[in-house]
C-alpha cells in the first residue's frame, strides 16, 4: 500500500509511474485531460493556461509559473531567451524548486521535459499533484492516498449503491461522485432519482454540478470512464482531491474540535511514537544491512534451474519479504512526520533520531537497497537469458552430436574391412564407386563438424557449466572425424592399389591364357602324333619320321621355356597375392589350364618322348631288315624276270627260225625244256623270299620292277610255251605224216605267216590270212576255189594250227 503524507515518501509512486505509464492508451488520454485541467485550474488564478500539456511546458515559463501559484512562493528569475538552453535552464529551476519540496524525481530530467517527452512531462505533472494537492490530506492519522480513500469511504458509507475501494473501477458508475456532491451541498443534486444502471447520466451530472457550482474544472469524460475497463486511478485520485479540497473548509473545522480533545493523548503518544521510531528504524536497517549482500552476491549458477530458483527467491522477496519491509518504512515515515507535526504543534523541539537512524539515513539505505535489486535483476536477467542461450547451444550441440554420431555410427569398422583382398576386379571397381559416393558423403558432413566445434567454442567462451564434457565429446568427434578422413584416404588408396594389383593380375591372366591356350593345344598336338600308330613301308619313310621326330626334339627346350614362362607368369601371380596378401576367390576366369595340367602333360610328352624314339629305332630296324628283303628279292627277280622273258624270246624265235626236220627241232626243244626245268629252284628260292617278304608285310619294291606274280606268270607262261611248242612241233610230225605236206612246205608256210605276223603276235588277222594264202597259191573265193597245188584252204590252216599259228576268221 502507497503512503503519500511523508516529505519524501510520496515520490514512492513516480517509480511506478516510470514501470507502468502509457501501457494503456486510454489512460494516457484520460491523464491528459485530467492533468490539464488540473494545471489549469490553478493557472487560471495568474491568468493564463495550457492547451497541450506535452508542447506548453517546454520552455519551463509556465511550468515555473504553475508552481508559484500552487505554492505561493517565489521562484527563481526565468530566463527569458527562445534557444534550447535558456529553456533547459528554466525547467532545472522549476524542477530544483521540487527537489526542494522533499521530491526525489526518478529518471526525470530537463531535457526529457524540453524534447515534449509525453510519459516525462506527465510524470512530473503527477509528482505536483502529488506533493501538492494530495501529500497533506489527512483523515484519522491517515494520510495522502489512504487518507483521501477513507474521506471518500466515510462521505459515501450512508449511499446506496456506492461501495469506494480503490480509485479506478469504484467510480465508473458515477454514484460515488454524486453522493459526495449530495453529501456536501444536498441541494445540487436530486440523488434519490440516480440509476447505478445509467452511468452517462450520473457522471455527467456530476462532472457538470461540480464545474458550476464547486469551481471544479470538468477533467474527466464520462465516455472515457465507461468505456474504459479499468479508469486511470492517477487521473481519477486528481478529480477527487480537487473535491477534497473543495470540501476542505468544513472538515478542518471539524477537525480542529477534535485536536483539542486530543492534545493530551497525543504528548503521551509522542514518546511512545519515538521509542517506536528507533526500534523500527533499527530493525528496518537491520533488515537492508543483511539483504544487501545478497542482492549484490552475483555469483552464478551453473543451470537454467537453479538461476530460475534465485530468480524465485527474488520474486519471493519482491512479493512476500519486501512489501512488508515497505510498510514499515512508509509508517516510519509516516510516524516521524506525524510525531514531528505533533511535536510542532505543541511547540515541542524536533525530534531528533539517533544517529545514523535519521529518515534521510534510511531513505540512503534504502535507496542503496534499490540499486542493489535493480542490478541483481537486471544480473539475473543477464544470467537468465545467458543461460538459455547456453541451454540452446547445448541442446543444439547435444543434437548436432547426436546425429553426427549416428551417423557415424559403424562407418570406421566398414572403412577398416579388408573385404577388398578377397574381391574380384569387378568388385573392386563397384567398391571404387561406392567409396567415391562415401566420400562425397563425408565432405557433406564436414559443415556439421564445423558447426559442432563452433558450437563448442561458444560455450566455452560463454563459460558454460558443462564445458569439459562438452569439449571432450567434441574432441572425440573431432577426433574421430580426422580418423575418418585418415580411414577413407586409407581405405581408397588400398582400393585403388587393389585394383591396380588385380588389373595386373587380371593381365597376368589374361596372358597366361593367351600362352596356355596354344601351349596346352602343341602338347595335345604332340601327345597325339608321338603316341599315333605310324605305318612305313619304306626306310625313307621310317628316316623321315626320325628327322621329324629330331626335329620335334630340337623344339623341346625353346618349348619348356615357353612353358616356364607360362608357369612364371602364375609364380608372378602368386608372388603379387602373397606380397600384397591378396585373397582372389576362384580361378583363371579366362582359362581352366591349371599349371598342374600344363606339368602334368608336358611330363607325359617327356614320357612318351624316348617311347616314341624307340619305336622309331625299332621300326627303323625293322625298315632296315625290309629294304634288306627288298633288295634280295629284287637282285633275284631282276635276274629271273629278264631270264624268262630272253626264254620266252628264244622260244618264240625258235618256233618261227626252226632248222632241220621236226624230229631235231623236236629233240631241241626238250633239251631247251630240260634247261628251264633245272631253273627251277632259283624260283623256289624267289618264292621264299617273297614268303619273308609278304610276312613282313611289304607291299612295295623300288628295286626291281618284277613281283612274285609278274615272275610266276612268267614261268607258267614260259612252262606252257614251252610245252605248247613241243607239242606244236609234235602235231606238225603228226599232220606232216598224215598229209604227206613236205618239210619244205612246212618251212614255206611258216616263212609266209611270220611275214604276214608284223606285230609278231603270232596271230593273223582275216585279211593278213588272206593275203598269207594268196602268197602261198591259194584262191580265196568260193567254197569250190581251190589251190592249184596239193592242199586246199582247210589243210593249210591246219597245218598252221598245228604248227602254232593263230588265224583270226
Amino acid at each position: 500500500m502507497d503512503h503519500y503524507d511523508s516529505q519524501n515518501n510520496y515520490m514512492q509512486p513516480e517509480e511506478d509511474w516510470d514501470r507502468d505509464l502509457l501501457l494503456d492508451p486510454a489512460w494516457e488520454k484520460q491523464q491528459r485531460k485530467t492533468f490539464t485541467a488540473w494545471c489549469n485550474s490553478h493557472l487560471r488564478k495568474a491568468g493564463t493556461q495550457i492547451e497541450n500539456i506535452d508542447e506548453d511546458f517546454r520552455d519551463g515559463l509556465k511550468l515555473m509559473l504553475l508552481l508559484e501559484v500552487i505554492s505561493g512562493e517565489r521562484l527563481a528569475k526565468p530566463e527569458r531567451g527562445k534557444m534550447r538552453v535558456h529553456k533547459i535552464s528554466n525547467v532545472n529551476k522549476a524542477l530544483d524548486f521540487i527537489a526542494s519540496k522533499g521530491v526525489k524525481l526518478v529518471s526525470i530530467g530537463a531535457e526529457e521535459i524540453v524534447d515534449g517527452n509525453a510519459k516525462m512531462t506527465l510524470g512530473m505533472i503527477w509528482t505536483i499533484i502529488l506533493r501538492f494537492a494530495i501529500q497533506d490530506i489527512s483523515v484519522e492519522e491517515t494520510s495522502a492516498k489512504e487518507g483521501l480513500l477513507l474521506w471518500c469511504q466515510r462521505k459515501t458509507a450512508p449511499y446506496k449503491n456506492v461501495n469506494i475501494q480503490n480509485f479506478h473501477i469504484s467510480w465508473k458508475d458515477g454514484l460515488g461522485f454524486c453522493a459526495l456532491i449530495h453529501r456536501h451541498r444536498p441541494e445540487l443534486i436530486d440523488y434519490g432519482k440516480l440509476r447505478k444502471d445509467d452511468p452517462y447520466t450520473n457522471l455527467n451530472t456530476a462532472f457538470d454540478v461540480a464545474e458550476r457550482f464547486l469551481d471544479i474544472p470538468k477533467m474527466l469524460d464520462a465516455e472515457d470512464i465507461v468505456g474504459t475497463a479499468r479508469p486511470d486511478e492517477k487521473a481519477i485520485m486528481t478529480y477527487v482531491s480537487s473535491f477534497y479540497h473543495a470540501f476542505s473548509g468544513a472538515q478542518k473545522a471539524e477537525t480542529a474540535a477534535n485536536r483539542i480533545c486530543k492534545v493530551l493523548a497525543v504528548n503521551q503518544e509522542n514518546e511512545q511514537l519515538m521509542e517506536d521510531y528507533e526500534k523500527l528504524a533499527s530493525d528496518l536497517l537491520e533488515w537492508i544491512r543483511r539483504t544487501i549482500p545478497w542482492l549484490e552476491n552475483r555469483a552464478p549458477e551453473n543451470t537454467m534451474q537453479a538461476m530460475q530458483q534465485k530468480l524465485e527467491d527474488f520474486r519471493d522477496y519482491r512479493r512476500l519479504h519486501k512489501p512488508p519491509k515497505v510498510q514499515e518504512k512508509c509508517q516510519l515515515e509516516i510516524n516521524f512526520n506525524t510525531l514531528q507535526t505533533k511535536l510542532r504543534l505543541s511547540n515541542r523541539p524536533a525530534f531528533m533520531p539517533t544517529e545514523g537512524k535519521m529518515v534521510s539515513d534510511i531513505n540512503n539505505a534504502w535507496g542503496a537497497l534499490e540499486q542493489s535489486e535493480k542490478g541483481y535483476e537486471e544480473w539475473m536477467l543477464n544470467e537468465i537469458r545467458r543461460l538459455e542461450r547456453l541451454d540452446h547451444l547445448a541442446e543444439k550441440f547435444r543434437q548436432k552430436a547426436s546425429i553426427h554420431e549416428s551417423w557415424t555410427d559403424g562407418k570406421e569398422t566398414m572403412l577398416q574391412k579388408k573385404d577388398y583382398e578377397s574381391a574380384t576386379l569387378s568388385e573392386i571397381k563397384a567398391s571404387l564407386k561406392k567409396h567415391e559416393a562415401f566420400e562425397s558423403d563425408l565432405a557433406a558432413h564436414q559443415d556439421r563438424v564445423e558447426q559442432i566445434a563452433a558450437i563448442a567454442q561458444e560455450l566455452n567462451e560463454l563459460d558454460y557449466y558443462d564445458s569439459p564434457s562438452v569439449n571432450a565429446r567434441c574432441q572425440r568427434i573431432c577426433d574421430q572425424w580426422d580418423n575418418l578422413g585418415a580411414l577413407t584416404q586409407k581405405r581408397r588408396e588400398a582400393l585403388e592399389r587393389t585394383e591396380k594389383l588385380l588389373e595386373t593380375i587380371d593381365q597376368l591372366y589374361l596372358e597366361y591364357a593367351k600362352r596356355a591356350a596354344p601351349f596346352n593345344n602343341w602338347m595335345e598336338g604332340a601327345m597325339e602324333d608321338l603316341q599315333d600308330t605310324f605305318i612305313v613301308h619304306t626306310i625313307e619313310e621310317i628316316q623321315g619320321l626320325t628327322t621329324a621326330h629330331e626335329q620335334f626334339k630340337a623344339t623341346l627346350p625353346e618349348a619348356d621355356k615357353e612353358r616356364q614362362a607360362i608357369l612364371g607368369i602364375q609364380n608372378e601371380i602368386s608372388k603379387i597375392m602373397q606380397t600384397y596378401h591378396v585373397n582372389m576367390s576362384g580361378s583363371n576366369p579366362y582359362t581352366t589350364i591349371t599349371p598342374q595340367e600344363i606339368n602334368k602333360k608336358w611330363d607325359h610328352v617327356r614320357q612318351l618322348v624316348p617311347r616314341r624314339d624307340q619305336a622309331l629305332t625299332e621300326e627303323h630296324a625293322r625298315q632296315q631288315q625290309n629294304e634288306r628283303l627288298r633288295k634280295q628279292f629284287g637282285a633275284q627277280a631282276n635276274v629271273i624276270g629278264p631270264w624268262i622273258q630272253t626264254k620266252m624270246q628264244e622260244i618264240g624265235r625258235i618256233a618261227i627260225e626252226m632248222h632241220g626236220t621236226l624230229e631235231d627241232q623236236l629233240n631241241h626243244l626238250r633239251q631247251y625244256e630240260k634247261s628251264i626245268v633245272n631253273y627251277k629252284p632259283k624260283i623256289d628260292q624267289l618264292e621264299s623270299d617273297h614268303q619273308q617278304i609278304q610276312e613282313a608285310l611289304i607291299f612295295d619294291n623300288k628295286h626291281t620292277n618284277y613281283t612274285m606274280e609278274h615272275i610266276r606268270v612268267g614261268w607258267e607262261q614260259l612252262l606252257t610255251t614251252i610245252a605248247r611248242t613241243i607239242n606244236e612241233v609234235e602235231n606238225q610230225i603228226l599232220t606232216r605224216d598224215a598229209k604227206g605236206i613236205s618239210q619244205e612246205q612246212m618251212n614255206e608256210f611258216r616263212n609266209s605267216f611270220n611275214h604276214f605276223d608284223r606285230d609278231h603276235s603270232g596271230r593273223l588277222g582275216p585279211e593278213e590270212f588272206k593275203a598269207c594264202l594268196i602268197s602261198l597259191g591259194y584262191d580265196i573265193g568260193n567254197d569250190a576255189q581251190k589251190k592249184t597245188g596239193m592242199m586246199d584252204s582247210d589243210d593249210f590252216r591246219t597245218c598252221l594250227i598245228s604248227m602254232g599259228y593263230n588265224m583270226v576268221m
